[in-house]
């Protein structure tokens, strides 16, 4: 199934302009064609396709159908982006895949990146939201100071993921079943441990993510993957 990106579909019955160009010129479908479509926010939609004017796809909508996520709460990561923004980048779609609710990037102590920009990321969530044929794509949010962040209000699990030395509980041991979650992941150099005591301070439960020791875009992709699987 080929799975179209309208996020304007409440408002203007038409495929943006790529979406158009792959529906038109790559799978050369013609009026009267069933496609499936979807907003991004948690709804999909069954149309036709009623006009085809030079570049422009316009539709009509037949069934609007809500997206039953596989997954209970609200899943949230928060991580130090990688100087390599490649790795980054890979992340972001591998997690979108599994399926997440939401990402944040943090700037921390030990970051070696300190600014990024999130427009190529909104594309890489976006497409990696329609391979795997869901119809809500992941919230992302840029970056923010590790300290302001924390410091937010929130009422579900907050867990941080460290490698300084103490006994530290498996996340799939202590995260529970169908709760809002939110897992810090530090950058290549690990949270200080100013931050980890902070983050401690305000209610996060430092966790372990296994006995390997992880990059942190493989750190961050295992949390994502333990949240969702024990959200299924």
């Amino acid at each position: 199934m080929h799975l179209f990106y309208t996020p304007d579909i409440n408002t203007s019955p038409e495929l943006p302009e790529e979406e158009a160009k792959h529906c038109l010129r790559v799978l050369r479908l013609s009026t009267g064609d069933e496609l499936t479509l979807t907003d991004g926010k948690g709804f999909f939609y069954k149309a036709i396709i009623s006009t085809i004017i030079d570049k422009h796809c316009r539709v009509r909508v037949i069934e609007k159908i809500p997206e039953q996520k596989n997954w209970t709460g609200h899943l949230h990561i928060a991580m130090a982006p990688t100087k390599n923004m490649d790795r980054t980048e890979w992340y972001a779609e591998k997690a979108a895949e599994i399926g997440l609710d939401e990402l944040t990037f943090l700037n921390c102590r030990h970051s070696e990146r300190k600014t990024m920009k999130t427009d190529r990321m909104v594309k890489i969530l976006t497409a990696a939201t329609k391979q795997s044929l869901k119809a809500t794509v992941p919230v992302l949010n840029g970056m923010i100071n590790f300290a302001e962040f924390i410091d937010k209000p929130y009422a579900g699990q907050k867990f941080i993921a460290h490698c300084h030395p103490g006994r530290k509980p498996l996340l799939k041991d202590v995260v529970k079943k169908g709760e809002d979650a939110l897992v810090l992941i530090g950058p290549e150099g690990d949270f200080s441990e100013e931050e980890v005591g902070h983050a401690q301070e305000v209610g996060f439960i430092p966790i372990s993510l296994g006995q390997s020791r992880l990059r942190t875009e493989t750190a961050a992709l295992v949390a994502c993957h333990i949240l969702n699987l024990t959200n299924q």
